[in-house]
């Protein structure tokens, strides 16, 4: 799972990998002064964390079904519980909670130390594409 820090968005945000189970997946995004969206306030934009969530979520998707499949997010919810603490390594969660034919359905958590502490919540639905 080391491609998802070396490649596309992703990469670029330098999101890693750091653990998955039967139907979740944990990702990482390293603070980094680059993703902040006020300098005065040293907080992460919601853009990376909404990338955090939507890669995590649709990793989630993957590891259930046990393969790849081309997917394409149909809805992400995003709701923010508060700012994440500047400095601080963001730990996205996803968790794949339902399957059709043609529909995977997640929910997950982004935190930044604590996840009994969540800076966002998420949930949404991916369509396959193949």
């Amino acid at each position: 799972m080391s491609y998802v820090r070396q490649v596309g968005h992703g990469g670029a945000l330098g999101i890693a990998y750091r653990d998955h189970g039967d139907d979740w997946a944990e990702l990482a995004l390293p603070y980094d002064e680059r993703l902040v969206g006020m300098p005065a306030s040293g907080i992460i934009a919601s853009g990376p964390i909404i990338s955090l969530m939507d890669m995590a979520t649709s990793l989630a998707i993957w590891v259930r079904i046990g393969r790849f499949r081309h997917q394409a997010t149909l809805d992400l919810r995003v709701d923010y519980l508060r700012p994440a603490i500047p400095g601080r390594t963001l730990v996205g969660r996803g968790e794949c909670y339902g399957l059709t034919r043609s529909v995977g359905f997640v929910r997950g958590t982004a935190h930044d130390g604590d996840p009994a502490s969540p800076v966002a919540h998420v949930g949404g639905t991916f369509m396959f594409t193949d």
